[in-house]
């Protein structure tokens, strides 16, 4: 598909796709741990999509049909409390009527699909690239604990001796023959 381009002003304008816009980082902030899953709110997802939270929602009961249940959850007000007070970017969520939709993975590529703009596909890609670098994260720090955890027990008998000898040195010493006290007695002393 050719771009087109043009001048303004003397200087070619190079039209930019709309992933180049949307910094990783912000995506990654918004992917919230909710009930044992990672979530984006459909506040966040509006914004990335270039659509209001009302029309995003508004799209998705239209296409429930699309949506199972393990695509998407609505917040309960305690939920919604405790995500609002956590994250800073939701604090205008505050004072909304509505429970905030929270959209897994997989809600989330079907709520682009269902918005079917040109944006909402670019940045559903984007999206799809952080949940998969989330999970390769958690997969690695799950496999370096498992290896930390064989590494202490391979080398738990060799420190074995080392642990004694500190143990030892943090007890209080033995008590030897009582010694004789130095200085003047006092009153109760005699």
């Amino acid at each position: 598909m050719a771009t087109r381009r043009r001048k303004e002003s003397g200087r070619e304008i190079v039209p930019v796709s709309t992933a180049a816009l949307i910094p990783q980082e912000r995506i990654e902030r918004s992917i919230l741990f909710l009930r044992g899953e990672k979530v984006m709110l459909d506040a966040d997802l509006a914004q990335l999509y270039g659509v209001t939270t009302r029309r995003l929602n508004e799209q998705v009961r239209r296409n429930l049909d699309r949506f199972p249940s393990d695509f998407f959850f609505q917040l309960t007000a305690e939920e919604k409390a405790e995500v609002v007070a956590n994250c800073d970017h939701l604090s205008r969520q505050r004072f909304a009527s509505t429970l905030p939709l929270a959209f897994t993975e997989h809600g989330a590529i079907m709520a682009a699909s269902v918005l079917s703009s040109k944006r909402a596909v670019d940045a559903s890609v984007l999206v799809v690239r952080v949940f998969v670098r989330l999970r390769q994260l958690l997969a690695s720090h799950a496999e370096l604990a498992r290896k930390l955890e064989s590494l202490e027990k391979r080398h738990d008998a060799e420190f074995e001796e080392v642990y004694d000898t500190i143990r030892s040195l943090m007890s209080p010493p033995d008590a030897g023959p009582p010694k004789e006290r130095i200085g003047f007695l006092g009153a109760a002393d005699l």
